[in-house]
């Protein structure tokens, strides 16, 4: 059975963010077809931790050090030289630079592969520093994969090693999501009513709910902010005083699968290029929820499509938000046929197999050639 060792900074059951669920859903899908699966991350626990997943094994080692974004530690590299001994390909997710090192340090002569899920967008003094580094691991991989054609035209990186990039759509499989009961959906029903606006991803920088707060503020039409993270408080202390926003934390798949089904619509703001693709979007999709989104050039334009599946506005702007959310919630004719066409393209472009498919023979090819040589 060929192994594949994932690379990341974090993972399931540790993180639930859009790189988890990819890396989650790639191994699930692939395991069926005779991969084996190892996963490499970080947690903050105190001790190294083996999860033994269905899809694959999670090896959790604690980061002592986190710079700017990036945790770290010398266990992880130990554990890196380690498993990309045994394994038959690497398969990194970019970006997470110390991953970048571990590669350029110990480069084991395995096949390797990344998955680029998002350019370096934040920290611009970092990323000058950074860019040696980046250039040269990008360089001495084997094969890039982009999640969309969209991201591969608009990144200045993805064009430089354009010869040896090529697209592969994310994708999620419903069988893998849980079904709620009638009886979770009421109590939410009862908290949060239906019909609204629902948001469901971490709360950081990049995913625009400044704006969203914004646009409720502006159409006083009900929204339900799912997920935690790191600027929750800011966001907060931004809606106060408006009843028509609910905030329910960090949710379970479960309650998400409820939430979901009893709101009319969803939204995803997001206003920088950090959001690449949007897991949000596909889940969305795959419910067949009419969608909102925002023209950044990424793949969030290739999941929704402009008056077919939903509604695409301009990135940081309030007001085309709430003109937007007006809009869905003031045609109901006009949102249930972007509905229809959401669920649509999730089973013809979005499933979880036909990813699967594709690394599956990207996976072959790279291990092919190796024994070649």
């Amino acid at each position: 059975m060929p192994q594949i060792l994932h690379v990341f900074k974090t993972g399931y059951p540790k993180s639930f963010g859009g790189v988890e669920q990819v890396i989650y859903q790639l191994a699930l899908s692939t395991c069926q077809q005779g991969f084996g699966h190892e996963v490499l991350i970080l947690h903050d626990g105190p001790e190294y931790e083996l999860h033994q997943r269905p899809e694959a094994r999670v090896h959790c080692v604690p980061a002592s050090l986190d710079l700017l974004s990036t945790p770290m530690s010398w266990a992880y590299l130990r554990h890196y030289r380690q498993l990309a001994r045994r394994a038959d390909l690497i398969h990194y997710h970019f970006p997470y630079p110390f991953a970048d090192l571990a590669h350029c340090l110990f480069n084991s002569g395995k096949p390797s592969l990344v998955t680029y899920h998002s350019d370096v967008v934040k920290q611009k003094i970092a990323k000058r520093l950074y860019a040696p580094l980046m250039h040269r691991f990008l360089g001495s991989v084997e094969r890039i994969v982009a999640t969309s054609d969209n991201y591969v035209a608009s990144s200045e990186v993805l064009q430089r090693y354009r010869d040896k990039t090529h697209v592969v759509p994310l994708g999620i499989d419903e069988a893998s999501y849980p079904r709620p009961d009638e009886s979770r959906g009421e109590q939410w029903r009862k908290r949060v009513g239906q019909g609204f606006f629902f948001f469901i991803g971490a709360l950081r920088y990049y995913k625009g709910l400044h704006v969203l707060i914004e646009a409720a503020r502006q159409t006083g039409l009900p929204v339900v902010i799912g997920g935690a993270g790191g600027i929750e408080s800011d966001l907060r202390q931004q809606a106060a005083g408006l009843d028509n926003i609910h905030w329910t934390g960090f949710l379970s798949e479960e309650d998400k699968a409820a939430l979901f089904r009893l709101s009319g619509a969803f939204v995803f703001p997001s206003h920088l290029r950090s959001e690449a693709f949007g897991v949000g979007l596909l889940e969305a999709a795959m419910h067949g929820k009419p969608m909102i989104s925002t023209d950044i050039g990424t793949g969030t334009n290739f999941v929704n499509q402009h008056d077919e599946t939903g509604l695409v506005v301009a990135p940081d702007d309030p007001a085309a938000l709430a003109q937007a959310m007006r809009q869905l919630a003031g045609e109901p004719v006009q949102a249930e046929r972007f509905a229809l066409s959401a669920r649509k393209r999730y089973e013809a472009l979005f499933t979880a197999q036909r990813m699967g498919d594709a690394y599956r023979e990207h996976y072959l090819q790279l291990i092919g050639r190796s024994a070649d040589e």
